[in-house]
């Protein structure tokens, strides 16, 4: 295996990334630590003079095993907390032995938001590892954190291949489960609600809806929410005034698949003699609600407890461990 600089060399430093890049330290220092805005110019020559010098921020020596593992969830505010994922998540991270000799410092990020005190605290030595959950976008954060060697895990498919390891739940094939059981039941207009393109959930669970659309030859309908019960309401609406003949509906999670169901509702549309319904994840309200969601389990609490075992073995990028899904049936569809 390779070394990222000849080990009998001494390792580059900041001003030689600075002096390649043509830049000031500080401004060098600015672009790795994203503690201020720089021209798209400026950050590109200081990234390109990174990769090109093997450049790698040492964390503190005094930082050794601090006991800490931080996870860092990209989510809206209000979504986060009335969405279950992010707490079983947490509740599988502390119920692992790993989980219980760690503390667990939790961060709530908008999604897409850039916030340089984190990224200086998460690369500062303050912390044995970091879990990303949920859609974190671009790769600027996971290329800082490799390049102050702290563990790094997504809890989730990345977007760009190879560049994070991950842990994941088998999307692909737990949405064609779905699909085949409902196509099974004699339904052949069967449409979906999928979840955030940019999300690798969302992106995924649509994927296995086409496939199925396409080998079982029916004529896909498909609308867009962000996995909540308000966007579930109006992607139903959507697809009834799209599909008024619709007999069946796919959701890529059971918060839309709730939200779908007032809609039929409110159409006086009976489930499932009418509409059968089929979410995604297994959440507590797909229980709750009435008649009760037949869904996709994905075992969420195991996904935190085998990410937490990943990111403690410092994982090299595009490891992965993919966890199977498993469609429990109930009185929806």
């Amino acid at each position: 295996m390779s070394q990222p600089f000849p080990s009998n060399d001494p390792a580059p430093t900041l001003a030689e990334v600075a002096r390649r890049a043509g830049v000031s330290i500080a401004t060098a220092s600015r672009v790795l630590n994203r503690s201020a805005r720089v021209s798209a110019d400026v950050a590109a020559r200081v990234e390109r003079a990174v990769r090109e010098l093997a450049y790698v921020r040492r964390r503190a020596p005094s930082a050794g095993e601090t006991g800490v593992v931080a996870v860092v969830v990209f989510a809206d505010p209000r979504q986060y907390h009335a969405d279950s994922f992010p707490a079983r998540l947490l509740a599988g991270l502390r119920r692992s032995p790993l989980g219980a000799e760690r503390e667990l410092a939790v961060f709530t990020v908008p999604r897409r938001s850039r916030r340089p005190p984190l990224v200086r605290y998460l690369c500062g030595g303050h912390v044995d590892g970091v879990l990303l959950v949920g859609p974190w976008g671009d790769t600027a954060l996971v290329r800082l954190l490799h390049a102050a060697r702290v563990p790094v895990v997504s809890l989730g498919r990345p977007p760009e291949p190879g560049t994070v390891a991950f842990v994941d739940a088998d999307n692909l094939t737990g949405a064609r489960e779905a699909v085949r059981r409902l196509h099974a039941s004699g339904r052949r207009s069967v449409a979906t609600i999928a979840g955030p393109p940019d999300t690798a959930a969302g992106s995924d669970r649509l994927a296995g809806y086409r496939a199925m659309a396409t080998l079982l030859a029916f004529r896909p309908a498909v609308a867009h929410g962000d996995f909540s019960s308000a966007s579930g309401e109006h992607a139903m609406q959507w697809l009834l005034d799209q599909r008024p003949e619709l007999n069946a509906v796919f959701a890529a999670s059971d918060q839309m698949a709730a939200g779908a169901l007032r809609t039929l509702r409110r159409h006086g549309l009976r489930v499932p003699e009418d509409v059968a319904l089929i979410g995604f994840d297994d959440a507590p309200v797909a229980a709750r609600c009435r008649p009760a969601l037949t869904t996709v389990r994905q075992p969420v609490e195991e996904l935190g407890s085998r990410a937490l075992e990943l990111l403690l073995r410092n994982p090299a990028p595009g490891e992965s461990v993919v966890l199977p899904t498993r469609l429990v049936v109930r009185a929806s569809g």
